[in-house]
């Protein structure tokens, strides 16, 4: 015979069951209604109102990844909290923060009320104290999210919820519905995003080769007539890598027939080291190489490769657009030359000569510094004229220069001082180069019917394992003031050996 228990224990469970079957009954309506939305709007917000009509709670809020934010982007709701959220955003940092600290429920995360959100955008009423001591009692500012993740592990955003109904916390078969629906919405939404994707890439390209079609006539008279350099270069068999057409304005740019051009291509008349850079196949982007004329001239031009489509959106061919840059290019290398170089002389200046030294003392390459400086230099501007004087400094920039080989060093790094950098010279051959320097040094320099006298003191500084720059640039520097000091004094012996 059963006893009351058992009967009462077998109603609880059938109403149990019965629950369940509803709750899922809910789920499988609401889930049914968000796949059978396509467009992304439409499933965002479908997302939110499903959660308070079918899930048992006052208020959702969809949260979507864009960029570093996360946005809102469908609430649904009371109109206070519509009003409190639409349009806010939130840091992603701040909202993996938040997932991080929240209690685990499962696949959710909730937050008690006492804990900070930081800038995380959540619906506050506005009176935001404990109206309920029960501990299961839904607080005014707890907070329930359900991250939202692609199949591929992804996060897409994070699905918030609010007013859960009888202001409890929510159950275990409340929470378990919100995951489920939770994972059913992150497909949709990705499924939604993915097709939304698509269908703009679809128009974009259907509205491509509508132009193109109704363009093709437009295209090839704008391709002839062009002023600057077009070619076009097959990307199909049979034709793959040649050039289809070329305009006049190429033919006059580079100084080569069009039967040139189309036979050869452009890579036949690409400088040598630029080859490489020539886009190849479906690649489409914006380089700058060098092309040998016909007249044996180098041509710098700006190359920017397309690559057009057919209509059923094959590659068809690469749009080639040549640009004249050379005078671009010029005065590029002019403003670089003048940062490099003394004005007045066109030697390295003091800068360049540090970067030269550095790069010599970073190969470890044997290297002797001469520090030349202009012995009573003042005079000459005195007596003749600064003019006299540029003119001056000039010509002993230049005599230096003849002295030394192409791969040595010569600047200007003062008023009157210089600074030469000659490799691989042994210590014999340095003292021969000095005598040599001083000697061409010391000739008068004619100026305007004058011959100005002048002379130099120049020291050497030989690097050695582990010298730095200025090491070996003040070794050169001391070196010449003992030279500029002993010439004095022994100046000075003579007058008094003169006048004994």
């Amino acid at each position: 015979m059963q006893t009351r228990s058992s009967q009462g224990d077998r109603v609880d469970e059938a109403q149990h069951l019965q629950q369940s079957l509803e709750a899922l009954r809910t789920l499988y309506r609401a889930v049914r209604e968000l796949n059978s939305v396509r467009d992304l709007t439409a499933t965002l917000q479908t997302v939110a109102d499903s959660v308070v009509s079918s899930l048992g709670f006052g208020a959702a809020a969809v949260n979507l990844v864009h960029g570093g934010e996360l946005q809102i982007v469908a609430v649904a709701g009371p109109e206070a909290v519509r009003e409190s959220l639409n349009g806010q955003s939130g840091s992603r940092q701040s909202w993996e923060e938040l997932l991080d600290r929240a209690q685990q429920w499962g696949s959710l995360r909730y937050l008690p009320m006492e804990h900070p959100i930081g800038d995380v955008p959540m619906w506050r009423p506005e009176n935001g104290q404990p109206t309920d001591p029960d501990p299961d009692a839904w607080q005014p500012e707890d907070v329930l999210m359900a991250p939202l993740y692609s199949a591929d592990g992804e996060l897409v955003g994070v699905l918030s919820v609010d007013l859960p109904e009888g202001g409890r916390k929510p159950g275990k078969d409340q929470c378990e519905l919100l995951e489920m629906f939770a994972a059913q919405a992150a497909i949709a939404i990705d499924n939604a995003r993915l097709h939304w994707a698509l269908r703009r890439s679809v128009a974009e390209l259907e509205r491509e080769q509508q132009l193109l079609r109704a363009s093709e006539e437009s295209f090839r008279l704008a391709f002839e007539n062009a002023p600057s350099g077009m070619a076009m270069r097959g990307l199909r068999p049979p034709a793959e890598g040649r050039l289809l057409r070329v305009n006049a304005a190429l033919c006059n740019l580079l100084g080569y027939s069009e039967r040139e051009l189309r036979r050869d291509g452009l890579t036949a008349f690409t400088h040598p080291e630029d080859r490489d850079l020539l886009p190849e196949g479906e690649t489409a982007r914006r380089i700058e190489v060098r092309f040998i004329r016909g007249d044996a001239s180098v041509l710098w031009a700006s190359v920017h490769c397309s690559v057009v489509y057919d209509a059923g959106g094959n590659a068809d061919f690469q749009l080639i657009h040549v640009e004249d840059v050379s005078e671009r290019r010029s005065r590029e290398l002019a403003l670089v030359h003048q940062a490099a170089h003394d004005p007045l002389t066109g030697l390295a200046n003091r800068t360049e000569l540090r970067s030269r030294l550095y790069e010599i003392l970073g190969h470890a390459e044997p290297v002797v510094v001469m520090f030349c400086d202009m012995d009573n230099f003042k005079q000459v501007n005195d007596t003749y004229g600064h003019a006299a004087g540029d003119a001056v400094l000039v010509e002993v920039g230049r005599r230096l220069r003849q002295h030394v080989r192409e791969h040595d060093t010569v600047a200007r790094v003062g008023g009157d001082e210089f600074v030469l950098l000659v490799r691989d010279l042994d210590p014999e051959a340095a003292g021969d180069l000095v005598t040599r320097l001083t000697t061409a040094v010391s000739r008068p320099v004619e100026y305007e019917g004058f011959e100005i006298k002048v002379s130099a003191s120049i020291g050497l500084g030989t690097a050695v394992p582990a010298s730095t720059v200025d090491e070996l640039l003040r070794e050169a520097d001391q070196a010449m003031y003992r030279e500029k000091w002993e010439r004095a004094r022994r100046k000075a012996d003579i007058h008094r050996v003169s006048h004994g």
